[in-house]
């Protein structure tokens, strides 16, 4: 993949972004698989699945990513929540429908 200034083209710039979408999936999925292992290290309990401030500590962090990367850090604190919110409910699904995960 070239660097952005070594584009010759729109082309080379659209096939760019497609791989790294491409690996922001794959590193999304593999986040998600984390997620489904750490039910095993929780406390099986809803308070213990939401986990406020490590929620609020992973937020702050990302935002100073996305600052120190040149990107908005209410979007990314927005995607965040939103990708937290999903994965938590998918932890709280797991304890629900296997008990013990």
């Amino acid at each position: 993949m070239r660097l952005p200034k070594d584009c010759k083209n729109i082309e080379d710039i659209r096939e760019a972004i497609d791989e790294l979408d491409n690996q922001i999936i794959k590193l999304l999925g593999n986040r998600f698989q984390y997620v489904k292992e750490i039910v095993k290290f929780k406390e099986k309990n809803e308070e213990s699945i939401v986990a406020h401030e490590r929620r609020e500590a992973v937020i702050y962090s990302r935002r100073k990513l996305a600052a120190e990367n040149g990107l908005n850090p209410d979007i990314i604190e927005e995607m965040y929540r939103k990708l937290i919110g999903h994965f938590i409910e998918e932890e709280l699904k797991l304890i629900r429908d296997h008990g013990n995960a």
